[in-house]
């Protein structure tokens, strides 16, 4: 998957053009204040070598990615360090024209009910392996309404636990990109057709979370077989994860209890919003 220079080219133009946008609408048509943003910032820059980030955000609009990179001082015209995202496939990849600027656009397709073990989400394992940065909207969904962060789907925790180097976990919450790109009618259109400005946006960058998966693992081992007894029958058949021989049951546990860490995490970061 290395970009040869068929594709690091365009890719440079691309991300450098859309990166100017959203540096004009964050930046400069809307007043946004960003807390927290040097740990955001020392991670997708200087991170140790070979460490994959992963961050994970709520998901307020269809513009959130990119317009939340594009506030003052975050390299968002960067190519080479800008994220990978995890993009709806009806959305994103609707046409060969979409798909190949979403593609250049460092975009890997999710297809909404599909599963966690779908084909696409071991590209996004392939992205962690080589240490680099990937951002998931672990809701999965767009919800504009002000309330508590929602239960997370658990493709995210699933890409902790089979990274081959566990990621640091860095949450961030938003505010107002719900403003700058409403889903509810405007004029005739669902949305507007070009974000509005002069909105407010908050954005926070939590700490990064750390997940000590070996241990986790040998928890996950002992969830009883009476536990196992009481899973739902029709959601049976998930493949063994290797080497560890994990079977469906503790794998459950795994992604429910990383799902609720990093949900209790960004909603200490909503109350503060």
């Amino acid at each position: 998957m290395n970009a040869g220079l068929g594709v690091r080219i365009p890719r440079a133009m691309l991300i450098g053009a859309v990166g100017a946008f959203a540096k004009v609408v964050t930046a400069l048509l809307n007043r946004t204040t960003v807390y927290n943003a040097d740990t955001l910032l020392r991670l997708v820059s200087s991170r140790p070598p070979g460490t994959p980030l992963l961050t994970v955000s709520n998901h307020m609009s269809t513009l959130d990615d990119p317009l939340m990179w594009g506030f003052k001082g975050f390299p968002t015209m960067d190519a080479r360090l800008q994220r990978w995202v995890l993009a709806a496939e009806d959305i994103c990849f609707k046409n060969s024209l979409l798909s190949y600027l979403f593609r250049l656009g460092k975009c890997i397709p999710i297809t909404r009910g599909a599963g966690i073990y779908q084909q696409h989400m071991n590209e996004a394992l392939q992205i962690l392996s080589r240490g680099e940065w990937l951002h998931s909207f672990p809701e999965g969904k767009v919800s504009q309404e002000r309330a508590p962060i929602r239960r997370l789907k658990w493709g995210t925790a699933s890409l902790i636990m089979r990274s081959p180097v566990t990621p640091i976990v860095l949450p961030i919450v938003h505010s107002g990109f719900d403003k700058v790109m409403p889903e509810k009618p405007f004029l005739i259109w669902k949305r507007p057709l070009v974000p509005l400005f002069n909105k407010e946006v908050r954005i926070i960058v939590g700490e990064p979370l750390h997940f000590d998966v070996p241990s986790l693992k040998q928890t996950a081992l002992s969830v009883s077989h009476k536990e196992e007894e009481e899973e739902e029958e029709e959601l049976r058949g998930w493949p063994t994860l290797q080497p560890d021989g994990l079977q469906e049951v503790p794998q459950r546990w795994l992604y429910r209890t990383i799902s609720h860490k990093i949900q209790c995490a960004m909603e200490r970061l909503r109350t503060r919003i």
